[in-house]
């Protein structure tokens, strides 16, 4: 299963851009999104940004993954 996680975009050189979540940065191509912007929200899969999001839309995806990771904890709990 993949999964295409949002971040944020803090710089762009070329068709690279800085990406951050959560304090962890990395880089990635802006080759499919070549319309991005700093300060976008960019979902990311394998190394490239394959879409752009609202921030709205961003907060909303990334408060699903914590509850998905809430509720894979709380079943690891389960004896």
């Amino acid at each position: 299963m993949c999964v295409a996680v949002p971040l944020r975009v803090k710089s762009i050189t070329d068709l690279r851009a800085e990406v951050e979540m959560g304090g962890v940065s990395r880089v990635v191509s802006l080759d499919l999104t070549p319309e991005a912007q700093v300060g976008d929200y960019v979902i990311v899969h394998a190394g490239y940004a394959i879409g752009i999001l609202d921030e709205e839309e961003a907060r909303e995806t990334l408060e699903i993954f914590r509850q998905i990771s809430d509720l894979m904890e709380a079943d690891d709990e389960i004896p």
